[in-house]
């Protein structure tokens, strides 16, 4: 990549250490690409800088905006990713781990921008039901949700350069956090190559990202109250840091995720000749291979019913054996080299481990052939698979996981037997069964999730558009309980959660209506005029309501929406079969009273409203009889605003209306919330 130096970026600004630089080494070839420092790098004054520079930004911003920073940002990345290949090639990483760690990372953007859907045009966020807190209901409570005012620090591994600094970015920047990124310094030189072009891109406000390339010793002893460390790595390192003295002291949220033994489990049904069993060895064969087996969710453990021991050994062994290794850029390689040297001698090291307790069935540690490539130069290792007869006694298959193309074939008796050894691992981010049975695969996961972050079933039906084991997704949680961390990355809107802050906040309904900017019930209402739908978006305010015409339900109602409904349930029809039910007499529809409020609160006239597209939250709270006279309050809710889809579409936005369908008592009959499309009055918008 011609650099001799890998930099880091600080306060706006790209700069080496005052030291002489660790060298960083090209794991295919050896040789040395550049050196990476970060001595005399003020970690305190770039924390600083976040708070104070890139913070204030990102908070301004309201979520949807972020989610469009974060599409461009996504975009803008996918115009430039060859020349990110080009770099991973010396990480060891072949065209397949390119698209996991490159585009992977990049569909991240992606995936949390278009969630920007599911938050609020604001900077902060409402979350849930309101609680009533009193009788007369005029002290309410909800729950608030801000950014933090602190900085998301990532400690990233060094296996997924590119992604994870990308999905972990993607999640602080939408919650309004800046980040500041510390990849694993062996393969920083890929994120620093990334990075660059982020922050040339001008698209994240400046403060908003910053990275440091080599040691971050000191880093933590900077952290503040609100502050968010993350860490992805060994689980011996994340609990060193985890129990730093100001992690501890100020109770800086911490989240982990470390590298887990994840169990695959082929269920009793999946036997020789069956989709099952040859899907189970090609994705037995993916996991051990892809990324050279260094991914926190490869398949350490291999679970097979005893009686198919030798079936599964045999068609795996043929299968590795058919694995190109060597220079990930040619062609026909599948398999490329280890991060470098040091984890080559550190996975060597845990295989003799393993071998303890196990045979080695197939692959030789010791010896490789190679494309293209020189196999003493480089970091390159056989793919290994190893047999462990008496899993429950001999335990270190279990205990000891060696960060490569390493696994171990164990076998299990009884489904009940197969749960027990997935969760000999203490915890994991992930397993996996391939099974056509769904009894099996019910019974495996209620029995093995307790200690799973996530579980694939897999079979003929879900292979087609299974992204596999070892992938996790962005809009689902990535994370497991006891060795493999406790924490929870990505998650969908679950993750942004984590750089917010819930505060509860009391009041009347009217105040927290003013302070939410989302109508809570009970609040004062300002009558409309003109009608609600005579106006565009832009003038449409939170609380404006229209109070409705009434009208006196009758029995002919109620025949004729059966005639027209079809629905004929005898509380509706029949007086006479009323008895030992809550009703006294013929009760309405409640489709009916709801049909009746739209006809109630509709100006008919064409205007700015566009559609009703659907209802949100409809209850019906307290029959209606013949002889009831109803009215609607009809009240603006939320407003949420809408991006146009390209130039020619019509400006618009989402209005929420509440439909509070009363009697002539004034109480609540039913309550609704229906969505609708209202233009904007500046086309231009």
């Amino acid at each position: 990549m011609g650099l001799s130096k890998i930099l880091n970026y600080q306060q706006g600004q790209w700069t080496f250490g005052s030291g002489s630089g660790t060298p960083l080494y090209n794991a295919v070839t050896g040789d040395e690409i550049g050196l990476a420092d970060t001595t005399g790098i003020d970690f305190g004054a770039m924390l600083t800088y976040a708070r104070e520079r890139g913070g204030p930004a990102l908070r301004k911003m309201t979520f949807h905006e972020r989610g469009r920073m974060l599409k461009a940002l996504a975009l803008f990345l996918s115009e430039r990713k060859q020349a990110y290949y080009d770099v991973s090639f010396s990480t060891g990483a072949t065209r397949i781990d390119n698209l996991i760690d490159i585009d992977g990372g990049i569909g991240n953007l992606f995936a949390y921008s278009s969630l920007r859907r599911q938050f609020p045009n604001l900077p902060y966020l409402c979350e849930g039901e309101p609680a009533r807190l009193s009788k007369g209901g005029t002290f309410i409570g909800h729950h608030l949700l801000v950014p933090r005012e602190g900085v998301a620090i990532h400690i990233n591994a060094f296996n997924f350069p590119v992604w994870g600094m990308l999905e972990k970015i993607a999640v602080n920047l939408l919650a309004g956090m800046p980040a500041v990124v510390k990849p694993a310094t062996i393969t920083s030189y890929l994120a620093e190559a990334v990075t660059r072009d982020i922050i040339a891109s001008g698209i994240l406000p400046e403060g908003a990202l910053q990275l440091i390339c080599g040691s971050a010793a000191g880093l933590l002893d900077a952290v503040n109250e609100q502050d968010v460390v993350t860490f992805t790595g060994s689980a011996g390192t994340g609990r060193t840091l985890r129990a730093h003295p100001r992690i501890i002291e100020l109770s800086v949220p911490f989240n982990m995720e470390a590298d887990s033994l994840n169990a695959s489990v082929l269920g009793p049904d999946a036997v020789p000749g069956t989709p099952e069993f040859d899907l189970f060895i090609k994705e037995m064969r993916k996991e051990i291979t892809t990324k050279c087996g260094q991914k926190c969710t490869a398949v350490r453990r291999i679970l097979v019913p005893e009686n198919l021991v030798e079936a599964v050994g045999r068609s795996l062994s043929a299968a590795l054996a058919q694995t190109v290794i060597g220079n990930p850029r040619h062609e026909k390689v599948r398999m490329g080299a280890l991060a470098g040297k040091t984890q080559y001698r550190e996975v060597l090291e845990k295989i003799e481990l393993l071998k303890r307790d196990s045979e080695v069935i197939f692959g030789n540690p010791a010896h490789v052939e190679v494309v293209d490539a020189d196999a003493g130069k480089g970091a390159f290792i056989s793919p290994v698979l190893l047999l462990n007869s008496k899993p429950h006694a001999q335990r270190s298959s279990h205990e000891v996981e060696a960060f490569g193309p390493v696994a171990t074939l164990m076998p299990y008796h009884t489904l009940e037997e197969a749960v027990t050894l997935a969760k000999l691992g203490k915890g994991s981010l992930v397993c996996s069964i391939t099974t056509m049975n769904e009894d099996t695969a019910r019974d495996f996961v209620l029995g093995a999730a307790s200690h799973h972050g996530r579980i694939l079933v897999l079979n003929r039906e879900s292979a087609p558009e299974s992204t596999g084991h070892g992938s996790p997704m962005p809009l689902l949680v990535h994370g497991g309980p006891g060795r493999a961390g406790g924490g929870e990355e990505m998650g969908g809107k679950r993750g942004v959660m984590h750089y917010l802050q819930r505060t509860a906040i009391q009041g009347t309904p009217t105040t927290l209506t003013h302070i939410t900017g989302t109508f809570q019930y009970g609040a004062k209402l300002t009558e409309s005029q003109p009608h609600l739908f005579r106006k565009h978006f832009e003038d449409m305010e939170v609380g404006q309501t229209v109070f409705t015409h009434k009208h006196t339900v009758s029995e002919a109602d109620i025949v004729n929406f059966a005639n027209v409904s079809g629905d004929n349930f005898y509380a509706h029809m029949d007086a006479t079969s009323l008895e030992g039910t809550i009703f006294t007499q013929r009760v309405a529809h409640g489709y009916f009273v709801l049909s009746k409020a739209a006809g109630l609160f509709v100006d008919p006239a064409k205007g700015p409203v566009l559609l009703n597209y659907g209802l949100d939250e409809c209850r019906f709270t307290k029959p209606v009889y013949p002889g009831m006279t109803i009215g609607v309050r009809f009240t603006v809710k939320e407003k949420v605003d809408q991006e146009k889809r390209s130039p020619e579409d019509i400006a618009k936005g989402i209005v929420k209306f509440l439909v509070d369908v009363y009697d002539e008592t004034g109480e609540t009959v039913a309550l609704a919330t229906i969505l609708t499309m209202v233009k904007k009055r500046n086309q231009e918008d």
